[in-house]
């Protein structure tokens, strides 16, 4: 073969190529031109159908069922389904009671607006935990082809004050009920989910069906931060103990579910959307973001859970039973739910979430059923609390005492075993010490601790406690937030935009109640930095960190100090006398030496440890 031939055959090639890229372009191009005109003619079909509904007296319906029939048959299998995806206009019906309000609309058979008659937003307006636009509730599932019931318009069979029904016509003698109904009281709507015929449309080998519930969570409160820490995604598996959260401090996330799932709940900082299986929903996943402090809209989080529902039996007339709760965070009420609703509230683990719903819940509910001030309240609380543990605070500050009095005995046995090798030796001897004076080495350290699960449980009771909410007190409009008294208009790193008096107040008894404890503790044994540490940084640090949590922890960490510097001050004067204490332990050296004391176990294991480690040192040496 020439090279002549060898050229014509490779021009060939790419005439051929050329013309196979071009006819598939050509052929691309049609397709998208008749997938528009397509939808132009659809799109036209449905406004002529508007057009003539608001003729009534021109409309054939015949001839425009024919028209509907062909622009959506070809998507829909029966005539029922295509006239439900058509153009009906959308009909709202409101089901109200004394404490809620719930608008339906047909347009999916769904809730589309939820008012909470009883509260407000923080701003005073009307609180709508759902508000109108903010949620799709949608249910998926094969009816001979797969259709959404969001797509699809249900009509009004029967509505009342206490309960609607709402229909999707499937076919002439099958349909889907949505039957939504409220007590005369209460936060709850039932759904009943009724299937009537449908087990001719239901494929055998179709199981469940799937729900997608979203819903977008407004802001109800005052401070971004703090609502948005206090919120979160929950849901529960059947037969658990547990309550799984997703939370919004690190901007949320998204899980699958793993089991059987009772329920689903959105939670804001004090108020929640809850969707309640009676059979659990078998499978499916959840997921929750935050929306920025900007955010125009005025969104606090993005909540989405889609939810895989069991048929079970597909009788010609069955029902699937939901519910929603949309209820305040309020832990009488979420305990009445009995469905473990409450430990959505962030009262802590199993000793600090005791606490608080054995110990200063029932307190604090005790106290409110006389007292309807809540600044007197958290102040009678705190005045309980530091009575309860007052016998600690007492033997705290004495063992704090006798560690001061025996400071130049201490100081002598460093000076004596001022070497490296003998820290063994003056570890036995300052033991040896404080048993010859009565002084036992956990006697400050351990009362502090027995009161941090009562100080920790007050840290998590205070921001979630739903009694707080729009309650003032003195300067605070509202204990359940920060309280300010000064606005930047700009915002400091870590601190915000503005200044809280209780924060500050907080933070300077703190600063003065560490300068009264290490003057107590001054032993002469605290390690470099801690007293810069305690007096100085901590009371810095928790201003910052308090700043923007609920006014009424920082007023009850400002109390509890004040009554705390009270009962040292007290104690110091007519409870503990150093120089009665100095006297004490003296007697008691002296009647020591009269004859062998008594070792403790701990000397014991120290002495047993010290031969063990002086024998390992002649061993050494010996090599």
């Amino acid at each position: 073969m020439n090279r002549s031939s060898i050229t014509g055959f490779v021009l060939i090639g790419i005439v051929l190529l050329l013309f196979s890229w071009y006819n598939t372009k050509q052929f691309e191009k049609q397709q998208a031109a008749a997938y528009a005109a397509d939808s132009v003619a659809r799109a036209e079909a449905l406004k002529y159908l508007e057009e003539e509904a608001l003729a009534a007296s021109a409309v054939d319906t015949a001839s425009a069922a024919s028209e509907l029939d062909s622009v959506l048959f070809s998507r829909y299998r029966t005539r029922a389904l295509a006239l439900a995806a058509g153009s009906a206009a959308e009909e709202k019906v409101t089901l109200s009671n004394e404490d809620v309000q719930i608008t339906f609309s047909t347009k999916g058979g769904q809730p589309q607006e939820v008012l909470l008659k009883k509260f407000f937003r923080h701003d005073s307006t009307a609180l709508y935990l759902m508000p109108q636009g903010s949620s799709s509730f949608d249910v998926e599932l094969d009816a001979g082809q797969y259709i959404n019931t969001t797509d699809l318009n249900y009509r009004v069979v029967s509505s009342g004050p206490r309960s609607v029904t709402l229909r999707l016509d499937v076919d002439d003698d099958a349909y889907i009920d949505n039957v939504y109904s409220i007590a005369e009281s209460g936060y709850t709507v039932d759904l009943a989910m009724r299937f009537v015929g449908m087990e001719r449309f239901i494929p055998r080998s179709s199981s469940q069906c799937r729900i997608t519930w979203k819903m977008d969570v407004p802001r109800l409160e005052k401070g971004y931060t703090n609502e948005k820490n206090y919120s979160s995604l929950g849901y529960c598996y059947m037969g658990s103990e547990d309550v799984k959260q997703i939370s919004l401090r690190k901007d949320g996330g998204r899980e699958q579910l793993a089991g059987n799932t009772e329920w689903v709940a959105f939670k804001q900082q004090f108020f929640s959307a809850i969707l309640y299986s009676q059979d659990g929903f078998v499978s499916g996943e959840v997921a929750a973001n935050s929306y920025p402090e900007t955010d125009a809209a005025q969104r606090l989080m993005a909540c989405q859970a889609v939810l895989d529902v069991q048929y079970g039996e597909k009788t010609p007339d069955f029902t699937k039973s939901f519910q929603f709760n949309f209820t305040p965070n309020h832990y009488p009420i979420l305990k009445g739910y009995d469905r473990k609703y409450d430990k959505l509230l962030p009262l802590g683990g199993w000793l600090v979430g005791s606490v608080n719903r054995y110990v200063i819940i029932p307190i604090f509910n005790w106290l409110n059923k006389s007292i309807s001030n809540y600044g007197i309240i958290i102040l009678i609380l705190t005045l309980i609390i530091k009575l309860v543990i007052s016998p600690l605070t007492l033997r705290s500050y004495t063992s704090s005492a006798k560690m001061k009095v025996l400071k130049p005995e201490i100081d002598k046995i460093n000076a004596k075993y001022s070497k490296e090798a003998d820290a063994m030796k003056k570890q036995q001897a300052t033991m040896d010490l404080y048993k010859k004076s009565g002084v036992s080495i956990y006697g400050g350290c351990l009362p502090i601790l027995l009161q941090f699960p009562i100080l920790y449980a007050m840290f998590r009771f205070f921001p979630s406690s739903f009694e707080l909410r729009q309650q003032s007190f003195l300067w605070a409009h509202d204990l359940s937030t920060y309280d300010s008294i000064l606005e930047f208009g700009f915002n400091i790193p870590l601190y915000g935009n503005h200044i809280s008096l209780f924060a500050l107040l907080m933070g300077i008894t703190m600063f003065f109640y560490s300068k009264m404890t290490m003057g107590t503790m001054d032993t002469g044994q605290q390690m470099p930095g801690m007293k810069f540490m305690q007096v100085w940084f901590m009371p810095i640090f928790m201003v910052l960190l308090c700043n923007n949590f609920s006014a009424g922890l920082s007023y009850y960490y400002m109390l509890s100090n004040l009554i705390t510097i009270v009962q040292n001050w007290v104690i110091r004067k007519w409870f503990v006398d150093e120089e009665k204490i100095m006297a004490q332990i003296k007697a008691k050296t002296a009647a020591e030496k009269s004859g062998p004391a008594k070792k403790s176990k701990f000397q014991m294991r120290l002495e047993e440890a010290q031969k063990t480690y002086q024998q390992q040192q002649k061993q050494n040496g010996r090599k």
